[in-house]
């Protein structure tokens, strides 16, 4: 007889809490700190280059601990809500068992199992509580009782992307630089690796990806450095 070869393929861990909050925070560290070092520099004419790092480092920091927290208790407040609901369908499973079977081997029925295996598959998951609870958990809510996302991996994977992204524009100056320039090329070619890199997870072009996200960032940043002209005109 043939044997049939085992296809097996892993997927990454989408539900990790991590992968969000990371690029999510890179991108924004790249585009909010060249925005305010251009706003900055439109501001000043480019000639206090103190004044920019100043801000750059300001914003770094603002920005970096802004985001931990607001992806701690973003991711917090999921999981809690999720756990509580985790928690409401056991008292069911507990309440009502018969009801509970009925209702997965209607859901399953739904998805195109037969009647008789549906029945008979819900009744051997109830046998076990904690097994019910996790496959209702997966059926009606989307969640896994057993790996919801980690509030703390989530604050710390936003800020360390946060502030790596942020110090791509501030480390021409860091260096000496006293023009807008290098941060610049600098800068747009990471939005541009940060797009490629992203659509490595999408279905989009790696180019596309990359693209959009350089001339979205270019243009936040062209925007606040027209503010800063205007607000530096103003106040000059």
């Amino acid at each position: 007889m043939a044997q049939v070869e085992t296809v097996r393929h892993e997927h990454p861990d989408i539900n990790s809490g991590w992968l969000r909050p990371a690029v999510f925070g890179a991108m924004d560290g790249l585009v909010s700190n060249f925005a305010l070092i251009t706003g900055v520099v439109g501001g000043t004419g480019g000639t206090d280059s103190d004044a920019v790092v100043l801000a750059g480092v300001a914003g770094l920091a603002a920005g970096a601990f802004s985001m931990a927290a607001g992806e701690y208790t973003s991711v917090a407040s999921q999981s809690e809500y999720a756990a509580a609901e985790v928690a409401k369908e056991r008292a069911e499973i507990i309440d009502d068992p018969v009801g509970e079977t009925a209702e997965l081997t209607a859901m399953w029925v739904e998805k195109g199992i037969e009647p008789e295996a549906a029945r008979s598959m819900a009744e051997q998951v109830h046998r076990d509580v904690d097994r019910a609870v996790a496959v209702h958990a997966m059926e009606e809510l989307g969640v896994d009782p057993a790996d919801l996302p980690s509030p703390w991996v989530a604050a710390l994977a936003s800020f360390g992307s946060f502030a790596a992204g942020a110090a791509v524009p501030l480390t021409p100056y860091l260096v000496g630089a006293d023009h807008v320039w290098p941060a610049l090329v600098l800068t747009l070619g990471a939005l541009f690796a940060c797009g490629a890199v992203v659509a490595q997870v999408t279905i989009r072009a790696w180019w596309w990806s990359g693209l959009r996200q350089m001339l979205l960032g270019g243009a936040a940043a062209a925007v606040t450095y027209a503010f800063g002209l205007l607000v530096g005109a103003s106040v000059g």
